[in-house]
């Protein structure tokens, strides 16, 4: 949206504006002789009775609205005329493949009895972006993680407890993280040389609520020590640059797509990752890529007839913004009708701030309002 409010309001008729209005140069008053009478002003008629004098007045001009000129789409045609290379493999065959390794991962979520296995098993599906394919399976492992006992010694498995259960929406209390305190109340020594450790007690902080010091002074804790070890570069890869992400914008905050972008290079260089995991999440990632530049092709042909048709060349061209924040909402492959529609609206909110900001008159605003308010 441009920097201005969205939409300038009006209510009966009256303008309720939120930037003064500008006359444009050419519309100033020009200069007259001293003694005559202004343009618009009143003169008194000598021969008239005071009584009965009358106001000669010149119509007011209504200034034209000055026109914003935008950048131009950068992307141009480039995704109309875009001809997605062919599978390596085809689609059925990726499908067929992608469903064996479905099922895999579930015989994996019922060999992992121990809940630190589930706790790492349940964080790679969902930080891989695929976790809307395990939606029951990670339910009942969250439920088994909150009921049973977690007496872990390890921050990094406590923070991780921590953060799964308040991202499913169970709370937790700030106390389990006091078995790592003096008796000062502050953080003991050794945890500064536990870089994983500091990460996930940063990202699991930043799930806290009103009035919670606890979680403020962990989150403080961590960024402090984290940025000290950063700068030292004593950090080995993919540990630094999720590190280095987490400090630029915490886990709880990122666009989950973006992050799974990052995580599915990473997660291969961890001990101990799952091959079948790693496996699943880069054939989904390709099977729905492909899925995604059709959308985006059709979307960007009708907005560029939209564009045309209407005369919208005072308008913003953001085609492939509106599509990519629909997306990034609602990623399932299923979802391409809710995707379609969410970005035509988007596209049309975008239409409106600038019609109202950047193009209209007074008046012609007036009535643009008067018509939505009979639509509705």
């Amino acid at each position: 949206m441009s920097g201005s409010i969205p939409l300038a309001f009006f209510s009966h008729g009256a303008v309720i504006g939120h930037r003064p209005i500008r006359l444009p140069v050419g519309l100033l008053p020009a200069a007259r002789p001293i003694g005559a009478p202004a343009k618009g002003s009143f003169r008194r008629h000598s021969n008239v009775p005071r009584h009965a004098e009358h106001v000669v007045y010149s119509e007011p001009v209504t200034p034209a609205k000055e026109v914003s000129s935008f950048e131009p789409c950068v992307w141009g045609n480039f995704f109309i005329n875009y001809d997605p290379k062919p599978l390596q493999r085809s689609e059925d065959w990726m499908m067929e493949k992608a469903d064996k390794l479905k099922l895999d991962v579930r015989i994996l979520f019922e060999m992992h009895n121990d809940s630190a296995k589930r706790m790492h098993l349940v964080d790679a599906v969902q930080r891989l972006g695929i976790d809307h394919l395990f939606q029951e399976e990670i339910n009942n492992a969250i439920s088994d993680i909150k009921g049973s006992e977690f007496t872990s010694s390890s921050l990094h498995e406590v923070a991780l407890h921590f953060r799964l259960l308040r991202e499913h929406g169970i709370w937790v209390s700030p106390d389990v993280f006091k078995k790592f305190k003096g008796e000062d109340g502050r953080f003991i020594n050794t945890i500064p040389d536990e870089p994983r450790a500091l990460l996930s007690l940063y990202n699991a902080a930043h799930l806290l609520i009103h009035d919670e010091p606890e979680l403020e002074e962990a989150m403080s804790f961590a960024r402090d020590h984290l940025e000290s070890m950063r700068a030292g570069g004593s950090i080995k890869a993919p540990l630094d640059n999720q590190i280095n992400r987490a400090l630029h914008l915490p886990l709880s905050r990122t666009c989950k797509r973006v992050e799974m972008l990052h995580y599915m290079l990473e997660y291969g260089q961890e001990e101990g990752h799952i091959v079948v995991l790693l496996d699943l999440a880069k054939l989904e990632f390709n099977l729905m890529q492909h899925v995604l530049l059709k959308e985006l092709k059709a979307f960007s042909q009708w907005w560029k007839d939209l564009y045309g048709y209407i005369e919208l060349s005072y308008a913003r061209d953001r085609a492939v913004e509106s599509y990519l924040w629909s997306y990034a909402l609602f990623y399932e492959e299923s979802l391409t009708v809710t995707r379609m529609i969410l970005a035509k609206i988007i596209g049309f909110i975008i239409l409106m701030d600038d019609t109202y900001d950047a193009h209209a008159t007074i008046e012609e605003c007036r009535k643009l309002n008067e018509a939505i308010q009979r639509f509705n």
